[in-house]
């Protein structure tokens, strides 16, 4: 309900978390805490539907919420699965919907295998620390105080590892999950509630301002922009533009291409805190070498090797957190994470450069990459050895192979490498050369 006017209402904000747990679900709950600070709001609560999702964020919702200063409740309205039980512990309370359900937080890869132990390890640690955050109960009995937590770490690993067993809760082999009643009984649950206006009257919270915090269009693009599988497809984008205006130099849809996928990859990481300034520089600078090999230095080199590694370098660091090179708040799953991304679209680049790249090895680069000469080839033949490069400037001849506008030519039977000015010149065709640029005679078609 909303009344207005009274100095003594309380502000409550809501958010609806109904979607996997990834970049874009931190960032909305960073801005609903956010939101809660600059409006003195004494209550968060999270409408919390969802199977799971990255860890790295989970995580760092995890410890948004505990740093949060006010109550920050969850409401499980069906699920709070994998990484979404790990954000629910770490909230100040814990209601549940009938028919909810709340665990099941083993780390899985994204073909929904269990990864190695090391990974369960750190999600058991977080988990059991996480529930100890919550403190202990005082209970005194016959005259004899005990302590007990109020959440109890070793259910929080058991949701976890299906080789803790719990007495009376779980038997090994089996991961702790809970449903609203089982919850309310171990002390996962403070109630059974039908909704967040049930929440609130339970809390004696009649009098209060409800906020929402929504997604905008621009968050759901980013969010969209940010997921793996699709940083995955626009680094395919990036290599395979890179390759083909290699191929055939010019400003044209390959580069084109490349620069609108980078935008695509960068902004997003960017925007998210994730991508530094220095990182986008390195993949700039990288691309640049790559250039300057192929196009002005002869051979294959230290600048292009440095290019390449900058580059590959670069979309790396970018999805990893860290601030000016400190690396201690990024987790070696995160950084697993990043290398399985570029090294499936590297995987990915060089299939598609073998199916699309007919011509590949006549490419430049592949040349440079490459020794095509052998012995049993290497016999006497036309040479340019007592030609001045002046003396074949305004000679004719023909397009030998397609020039596009990289090619060759031959000139009174001896062959050439030539670039057209601008346009394409087929196989066959009379040319001339009108100068000689960067390694290539340039021709036009007569």
């Amino acid at each position: 309900m909303l009344v207005y006017g009274q100095s003594n209402q309380s502000k409550v904000v809501v958010v609806k978390l109904h979607e996997e747990i990834a970049p874009s679900a931190s960032r909305l709950i960073s801005k609903t805490l956010d939101m809660a600070t600059r409006e003195s709001a004494d209550l968060v609560i999270i409408d919390m539907d969802t199977y799971g999702g990255l860890l790295v964020d989970a995580d760092s919702i995890r410890k948004n919420i505990m740093d949060h200063s006010s109550d920050v409740y969850v409401f499980i309205n069906k699920n709070a699965g994998s990484a979404g039980a790990l954000i629910s512990i770490a909230c100040d309370k814990i209601y549940m919907a009938p028919g909810a359900t709340i665990g099941s937080a083993t780390v899985v890869n994204g073909e929904g295998e269990v990864v190695p132990d090391k990974y369960q390890s750190y999600m058991r640690s977080i988990m059991r620390a996480t529930a100890e955050s919550h403190g202990k109960d005082t209970a005194i009995e016959n005259g004899d105080t005990s302590y007990h937590f109020r959440r109890d770490p070793r259910i929080a690993e058991a949701m976890v590892d299906d080789r803790i067993a719990i007495p009376g809760i779980i038997d090994s082999a089996r991961i702790v999950a809970f449903t609203t009643s089982e919850a309310i009984k171990n002390g996962y649950c403070e109630g059974e509630i039908e909704s967040i206006e049930a929440i609130l009257a339970l809390e004696n919270k009649t009098d209060y301002e409800r906020i929402s915090v929504h997604k905008s269009s621009m968050d759901k693009l980013i969010g969209f922009l940010a997921k793996p599988a699709l940083q995955g497809a626009l680094m395919m984008i990036i290599f395979w533009g890179i390759f083909f205006e290699i191929r055939s130099p010019g400003i044209g849809f390959p580069l084109a291409a490349a620069v609108l996928a980078a935008l695509m990859y960068f902004a997003p990481l960017y925007l998210d805190g994730l991508a530094a300034n220095w990182e986008i520089l390195l993949f700039i600078v990288g691309i640049i070498l790559i250039g300057f090999e192929v196009f002005v230095i002869p051979g294959f080199g230290v600048a292009g090797i440095t290019g390449i590694l900058l580059t590959v370098g670069s979309l790396i660091l970018s999805m990893v957190r860290n601030v000016d090179f400190d690396f201690s708040n990024s987790s070696e799953f995160e950084l697993t994470q990043a290398l399985m991304v570029v090294l499936v679209a590297l995987i990915g680049f060089v299939v598609g450069a073998v199916i699309f790249g007919k011509g590949m090895t006549s490419s430049p680069l592949f040349k440079r990459l490459i020794l095509t000469t052998t012995l049993k080839n290497a016999k006497a033949g036309p040479s340019l050895t007592s030609t001045t490069s002046e003396s074949l400037i305004e000679r004719e001849g023909l397009a030998h192979t397609d020039i596009r506008p990289i090619g060759k030519a031959r000139i009174d039977g001896i062959i050439i490498d030539v670039k057209s000015m601008a346009a394409f010149i087929p196989e066959g065709a009379q040319i001339r050369v009108v100068a000689k640029e960067l390694g290539y005679w340039v021709v036009e078609q007569i």
